[in-house]
C-alpha cells in the first residue's frame, strides 16, 4: 500500500489488535481495542473499562510502545500493522471517548458509553496517544 492508502486504511472504523511486549521474560499480549486515527496524526486508544485491565495499563506504560493491526477480514483481504511509540497517557474526557467510541457504535451509545465509563468512581480508564514510527502493510486488491 501507498503512504496515503495505509494512512486512510489504518483511519477506518477497524476494530484493531493491539499488542505489547511482556515484562521479565513474559510473552506479548494482544486484544482487541477501538482506536482513532486520522492520516498523519496520533493515534489514540482506551483501555481499562469496566474495572478491567490494570496489568494491560502497566504493560504498555512499561514498554513505552505498541504494535497495532488493522485489518479486513473479506476479500479482497487488507491489513496495516503499526509500530508506534507511547507519547501521553491520561484521563480521557468525554469528548475523547465519544469520538472513539462512535467509530464502532450508534452516537447515542457512544455518549452513554462515556457517561458511564467516567461516572464509575472505580473506573481505570486510561486514554494513550501513540505517534506511528514504522508500518506494514498489504491489500490483495491491488498486490
Amino acid at each position: 500500500m501507498s503512504k496515503q492508502a495505509r494512512e486512510e486504511f489504518l483511519a477506518g472504523p477497524h476494530v484493531g489488535v493491539v499488542s505489547v511486549n511482556g515484562a521479565d521474560g513474559q510473552p506479548p499480549t494482544s486484544v482487541p481495542t477501538f482506536y482513532a486515527y486520522e492520516p498523519g496524526g496520533l493515534i489514540t486508544m482506551f483501555t481499562g473499562t469496566q474495572r478491567r485491565s490494570p496489568q494491560r495499563i502497566e504493560r504498555i506504560k512499561a514498554a513505552g510502545a505498541i504494535t497495532l493491526v488493522a485489518q479486513r477480514d473479506e476479500p479482497p483481504f487488507a491489513y496495516v500493522t503499526v509500530q508506534a511509540e507511547l507519547v501521553e497517557i491520561g484521563t480521557p474526557t468525554a469528548e475523547q471517548l465519544v469520538t472513539i467510541a462512535r467509530r464502532y457504535m450508534p452516537e447515542e451509545h457512544a455518549a452513554g458509553f462515556a457517561q458511564s465509563e467516567l461516572g464509575d468512581p472505580g473506573s481505570l480508564i486510561t486514554l494513550f496517544t501513540f505517534r506511528p514510527t514504522r508500518w506494514f502493510s498489504s491489500d490483495t486488491s491491488t498486490d
